[in-house]
């Protein structure tokens, strides 16, 4: 398994076994959700600063976010069904 793989599967299992969407886990990151969402889908290689605010989010060690066993332990990840809606920008009225 390749790192960016790795890495991308580690984030997501902790981000969803703290119950944290992707737009909360990146404000506690001081990320983009955006940014966070391309490194989740391998799209995106994070720097070292970043890997350290998404660690520190998720109170993990920056080593967890490359463990193997967390990475293949207990199956697939189960995500809730749905999109939340977007918070946008409020209409005037």
């Amino acid at each position: 398994m390749n790192s960016r793989r790795l890495l991308a599967l580690n984030v997501r299992k902790l981000r969803v076994a703290r119950r944290l969407s992707q737009e909360g886990l990146a404000v506690d990151a001081k990320l983009e959700r955006a940014h966070l969402g391309r490194i989740e889908r391998q799209k995106e290689n994070p720097s070292l600063d970043v890997l350290d605010r998404i660690a520190n989010a998720l109170e993990v060690r920056i080593g967890a976010l490359f463990n193997i066993e967390t990475a293949i332990a207990k199956g697939p990840i189960e995500l809730s069904k749905g999109r939340k809606p977007a918070r946008g920008p409020r209409k005037r009225t």
